[in-house]
């Protein structure tokens, strides 16, 4: 399977998504860091700001990352709907805010 994720060095749920899909022989892993080069966040901001899933994301002061797109097409925020193994049990995917109180 194929899996492209956009995220950053500074969310630490991005941090994690990534030290585990990386690591997986079963899926094809494309690391898009959003906080590296413009380009890369333009990708992104086009996603955020053009699909409705982001809309309770962006009412609720987060940024949507990780933002996973998978080789169906289809696109979610959760790693769980990508991989169900045991490295998520102590995982509760969110999405960085910027609330200046250390909510990802």
């Amino acid at each position: 399977m194929k899996v492209t994720m956009y995220g950053s060095q500074i969310c630490p749920d991005c941090v994690m998504a990534k030290e585990i899909l990386k690591n997986r022989i079963d899926i094809q892993f494309d690391y898009r860091n959003i906080s590296e080069s413009t380009k890369i966040l333009k990708e992104f901001l086009s996603y955020r700001d053009n699909d409705a899933m982001f809309q309770p994301i962006k009412e609720a002061g987060r940024i949507g990352s990780p933002f996973f797109l998978l080789e169906d097409g289809s696109k979610t925020f959760e790693i769980s709907d990508i991989i169900q193994t045991n490295e998520l049990k102590n995982i509760t995917a969110s999405t960085c805010s910027i609330d200046g109180k250390g909510n990802c």
